[in-house]
């Protein structure tokens, strides 16, 4: 069987690359990442941003808000912000969903319990 060479997956991104990706330049990526909360790329000792493919997903969103949608930096804010509440309220539901599962596991086990008394 033929040698077939692995693909390496980096886990880390520097900025320029980012940069090349969206075809902007870093300055603007520095500057996004002060102006949206959700961009937060590790740094290293030397203060080097390391950047993880969630945050490339992060500002693949913010580009298609801002870039390509043209909303202005507020109104891709404000879209951000609701979808972040739309995410947390999933997850509360999930969370009050497993709640009132277990409860209902717990009545469930109560009568088996109560019917193998009889």
């Amino acid at each position: 069987m033929p040698y077939k060479e692995r693909e390496i997956e980096k886990k880390y991104y520097s900025i320029g690359e980012v940069a090349t990706l969206f075809k902007v330049a870093p300055s603007l990526i520095r500057y996004w990442e002060g102006e949206f909360d959700i961009i937060r790329p590790k740094k290293d000792k030397k203060g080097n941003r390391r950047f993880t493919k969630d945050d490339i997903e992060k500002i693949r969103y913010i580009f298609q808000l801002v870039k390509v949608k043209g909303y202005t930096l507020q109104g891709a804010q404000e879209v951000i912000k609701k979808d972040q509440e739309k995410v947390f309220d999933k997850a509360s539901t999930v969370d009050r969903l497993h709640q009132i599962r277990k409860f209902l596991m717990e009545i469930r086990d109560s009568l088996h319990a109560k019917s193998g008394e009889r």
